[in-house]
């Protein structure tokens, strides 16, 4: 059994209201990795990198049990780069550089070994990017979990399209499904999307929870409140590397099992968004994430007579 996590291995620079970083290590995959190996330990990586990325963060990443054979380390180049300033809400937030570098020419190399992974989560890329991986793959995974971002839906749409078609899960937040579908009410929303492909849809609705999707059932997992929230960036990562870690180590993908990796996944997005970057969740206990999903329990949890 294997999960294979493909998407952006990064630097980010951040401002929030708490304060601000310089250069930190950031990029979905790091984020989907590292959330994902506390859950499943047969865990591989496709992404690419500059000379210039810290080798103690690699280090970090075999240290939790993550292969890279499939990260591809250019030299002389530099890696993906972005900057970003949050808003006092802490949902919006404008971006104030973005540097392609590596990711500008990334052409996606799947191991031999991992041409044949039982769970596959797309981070997200470029639909383009995505399809080559799919298009490697010598048998289809047991269950294919997409992300994707409105930028996508702007100038990559067909590309998008058909990558939906191809996919069991997608998660994405609530404008996002918005746009994708043309429709205001989520509901009405989700089912355009679920006609595209995906078989399940996830949408994301960042402190007001998330939203599980199929043809005949919703579900829906409050988010944990939270007194400080310093950084959300890599929180939508973090969600969907529990989201997928809980779903690999359990191999269950049915719509029930999938209600329980949602609050696995909102638990370790909870643990993001109190540090900056990707500290946090460098450093968890099993036992800290075993009473963070406690919460999680708790904060759902009621007697109550209809009578």
């Amino acid at each position: 059994m294997s999960l294979l996590v493909v998407g952006t291995v990064a630097f980010d620079a951040i401002e929030t209201p708490f304060g601000k970083t310089d250069k930190i290590v950031g990029g979905a995959a790091s984020y989907i990795a590292l959330a994902s190996s506390y859950f499943y330990k047969h865990l591989s990586l496709v992404s690419v990198v500059g000379d210039d990325f810290p080798a103690s963060f690699l280090d970090t990443l075999k240290s939790k049990g993550v292969d890279l054979t499939g990260l591809q380390i250019k030299k002389g180049e530099k890696s993906f780069f972005w900057r970003g300033r949050y808003h006092n809400d802490m949902n919006s937030r404008d971006t104030l550089d973005t540097q392609l570098n590596v990711l500008e020419s990334f052409d996606p190399i799947v191991p031999d070994n991992c041409k044949e992974v039982d769970f596959l989560m797309l981070g997200n890329l470029m639909p383009l990017v995505q399809q080559k991986v799919l298009d490697q793959l010598t048998k289809r995974p047991k269950l294919i979990v997409l992300d994707t971002m409105n930028f996508w839906m702007d100038i990559a749409m067909d590309e998008l399209m058909k990558t939906l078609a191809q996919i069991d899960v997608l998660t994405i937040n609530d404008s996002e499904a918005r746009q994708l579908s043309g429709e205001y009410s989520l509901v009405k929303a989700a089912q355009k999307i679920l006609a595209m492909g995906p078989k399940v849809l996830v949408i994301k609705k960042g402190e007001h929870g998330a939203l599980l999707f199929n043809k005949e059932e919703v579900f829906f997992a409050p988010a944990l409140p939270l007194e400080d929230v310093f950084d959300p960036t890599g929180a939508g990562d973090s969600f969907a590397g529990g989201f997928i870690g809980y779903l690999a180590k359990t191999q269950d993908i049915s719509f029930e099992n999938m209600k329980r990796a949602i609050i696995f996944g909102s638990a370790m997005a909870s643990f993001t968004v109190e540090k900056f970057g990707t500290e946090r969740l460098l450093n968890l206990t099993d036992k800290d994430v075993q009473d963070r999903v406690q919460e999680f329990i708790d904060l759902v949890q009621f007697d109550i007579s209809l009578v």
